[in-house]
């Protein structure tokens, strides 16, 4: 028992120590492979290591070329630039030298003209001298020879001279004052030929009445409504005359509001068109017809304004300049009026050395009272002048409303301009219409009611019409008593005579004494 037991111990020894020396044999296989691995792995390193740095050294040396190759080309580019300089400088180096060189010319040339000239003044002194002496020996020769002092002879000679002199200026003067009017007149037919050549203006169309057409003549009872409520309406509400009468297919509307008329017109053809006609749908469609033309009235002001250039006009003249269209004199039409004058008066100043746009300005404002005559008592260039300052417009543009009808003298070219360009626009063939029956008739009513009147030696109708100059007898008429001929005179023409605008009605009472001097 014991023996096995030793057997089976010593067997385990044996066991053990041949585990230990297999482990450790094991061990050192082990080891030699990490290091044949360690090896491999160290030469891979190496290699990887060498082919870096092969590939550094190609890299340092391309860079290096690449360097050296820049270097060559801005070295290259560099002595361009500096030949390209030196050239430059060395022309503007020959420049200078030129320049120096006749400067240097010019200076010789300028200092012999100034010794020439020093030698010419010596000799002018000299000359003088000579001469008063010769002046003196010859005024001694005639003191002697007609027995008069100097001073004596003196004067009447200087006399004779001043009266000659005296002579030949005046002739000189009016020789130059008659070149001056026929350059002056010529300079004037050049203007006006430039200005009215360059601008073509449309003939007169304004008339007093408008037509409505209709498709139905039966339209027309629709119009008067019952026991003519539509009608009365429409008249009251429009301003204007509506004539209904045995024309076919038409209505005509008579005023010599244009405005008016033309509004009318609108609300008529639009009722015509709805079939609708009562008095609240009459109201309804001229309030919107109303507003729509208010809108288009000023749009039409600022067009205007932007096709002349202008800036800084109020809203409230721009509208008014919208509201010339609806407004004719003579049958011309006052906005196309206007801009005739404005485009006119435009160019007399830029030939006249004038402010152009300021005589547009001026041009288009001349007439703005007429927008507001036919609801504001007054003549159109009060009405005008005043709506114009309380805006803040420019003095000329004032001066130019009142000049254009002699109330003022011109103060400024752009004025003048306005004033002639004025005259042009209204007494150019085609401008103006008017009949020729009912404007003599007119003229004669006037007349005859002024000359009805009591003391009244002699009547004149002047300015187309629009006004009447009324000669009082001074020795039947007194002052005050001329003051309400004026009235009596302008209220019957109110009251009897149909006419546009205003007429002024001018009474004159004077007394001359004459004497004679025998």
């Amino acid at each position: 028992m014991v023996l096995e037991s030793l057997a089976v111990g010593g067997a385990a020894v044996v066991s053990g120590v041949a585990g230990f020396f297999i482990a450790k044999k094991m061990e050192a296989a082990n080891y030699e492979i990490h290091v044949a691995q360690a090896r491999t792995k160290a030469k891979a390193i190496e290699h990887e290591a060498e082919l870096i740095l092969s590939s550094s050294n190609i890299k340092v040396k391309e860079a290096e070329l690449e360097a050296k190759r820049k270097y060559e080309d801005r070295t290259i580019t560099l002595k361009k630039e500096h030949s390209e300089k030196m050239l430059d400088l060395e022309k503007k180096e020959r420049s200078y030298k030129d320049e120096f060189k006749k400067i240097t010319k010019e200076r010789e040339d300028l200092q012999l003209l100034q010794a020439n000239a020093n030698s010419l003044f010596e000799e002018g002194n000299q000359l003088k001298e000579e001469y008063n002496v010769k002046v003196n020996e010859a005024l001694v020769v005639l003191e002697r020879s007609s027995g008069l002092t100097q001073n004596e002879a003196k004067e009447i000679v200087l006399a004779k001279v001043e009266e000659q002199s005296r002579a030949e200026i005046a002739h000189t003067v009016r020789r130059l004052e008659e070149e001056a009017k026929q350059d002056i007149k010529r300079r004037v037919n050049y203007i006006l030929a430039q200005a009215t050549t360059r601008f073509a203006g449309e003939f007169a169309a304004e008339r007093l009445i408008n037509v409505v057409n209709i498709k139905d003549d039966e339209l027309k009872g629709r119009i008067i409504g019952k026991e003519g409520r539509n009608i009365k309406t429409l008249e009251m509400l429009l301003g204007v005359d509506i004539i209904i009468d045995d024309t076919p297919n038409a209505i005509i509307l008579s005023s010599f509001n244009l405005y008016r008329r033309a509004i009318a017109t609108k609300v008529i053809e639009l009722l015509v068109q709805d079939g609708r006609i009562q008095p609240a749908r009459i109201e309804g469609i001229y309030e919107k017809v109303k507003d729509e033309f208010d809108q288009s009235l000023t749009e039409e002001g600022e067009n205007i304004v932007i096709d002349l250039g202008l800036t800084k006009v109020h809203p409230e003249l721009v509208k008014l300049i919208g509201r010339l269209k609806f407004r004719a004199s003579y049958g011309q039409n006052a906005l196309g009026h206007s801009l005739e004058v404005a485009h006119l008066a435009g160019i007399i100043a830029a030939e006249t050395g004038g402010d152009v746009l300021l005589a547009r300005r001026a041009g288009i404002l001349h007439d703005i009272g007429k927008a507001l005559t036919h609801e504001t008592a007054g003549s159109h260039v009060d009405l005008g002048a005043e709506i114009c300052r309380r805006y803040k417009e420019h003095d000329v543009v004032i001066n130019a409303i009142f000049a254009h009808h002699g109330h003022e003298e011109p103060t400024s070219v752009e004025s003048a301009a306005v004033c002639a360009a004025d005259t042009l626009s209204a007494a150019r063939p085609g401008a103006r219409r008017e009949v020729l029956e009912s404007f003599l008739k007119r003229v004669q009513d006037i007349e005859d009611i002024a000359k009805n009147k009591p003391g009244i030696k002699q009547v004149y109708a002047i300015n187309a019409g629009r006004e009447i100059r009324v000669i009082a007898n001074a020795k039947l008429i007194n002052d005050d008593e001329a003051v309400l001929l004026a009235k009596e005179i302008a209220q019957e023409i109110e009251s009897k005579v149909q006419y546009p605008g205003e007429i002024k009605v001018n009474v004159i009472r004077e007394i001359r004494a004459i004497d004679f001097a025998r």
